[in-house]
Parts: structure tokens; sequence; C-alpha cells
């Protein structure tokens, strides 16, 4: 794949993973095609500072875990009021990792279905 459009997708997406993880993805972005950089690029990322803003806002209901994905600890927070208030206080500190996490994950599905 072209060392320009890849830094170009790094460049615009860098907020959505944790930096550590950046040449990562961009060594696995290079070993692929240039015909599935598309597909990449189409990809749904959720933005981390959202989910937080979200978490602060409505925390204590586990919005912001249904957001992410994570369905069970969404149902979770919603039957115990966030914890009683300091789950919802935890995830306030734990809630723009865990979106990187799930971001990092889904760039993985997506580049692992495609073979090298």
């Amino acid at each position: 794949m072209d060392n320009q459009k890849i830094d170009m997708f790094l460049m615009t997406n860098a907020k959505y993973f944790e930096s550590h993880r950046l040449p990562l993805i961009r060594e696995r972005l290079l070993k692929m095609d240039d015909s599935k950089l598309l597909h990449i690029q189409t990809l749904n990322f959720k933005d981390p500072t959202m989910m937080l803003i979200v978490s602060l806002l409505a925390g204590t209901l586990g919005i912001d875990r249904f957001l992410i994905g994570d369905v069970g600890l969404g149902v979770a927070k919603l039957l115990t009021c966030g914890g009683l208030g300091i789950w919802a206080i935890v995830d306030w500190f734990l809630i723009m990792g865990a979106t990187r996490d799930k971001n990092m994950e889904k760039l993985e599905i997506a580049t692992a279905s495609y073979s090298y």
C-alpha cells in the first residue's frame, strides 16, 4: 500500500487509537493491498472524547458502555445505577481507553479478514 495514503489515514484517525499502537497499525496497513484501503477507510470509529462526555452526562445509565459495544457492562451499569454512582465515576477515567481498545479491535477484525 502507498505510504502517503497510510500516513494520511493515520493522521486523520490517530485520536481513535492508543499512540503506542500506531506503528503496529502502520505496519499492518503497509502489508495490505491498495484495494483494501477503501474498506478500512469506511470503518466507523468511536470518538473517545465524545464517549467521555456521554459518560459524564449519562454514565449512571450505562449509555457509554452501550455505545462502545459493551452491552453486558451497560446492562449491569443500568441495573445498578452506575454501581450506586461509584462505577460511573470510575468509568470517567476508563471510558476513553476502553473506546480506543474497541476501535483497535474493530480495525484488527477488518485487517484480519484479508489475507496477507
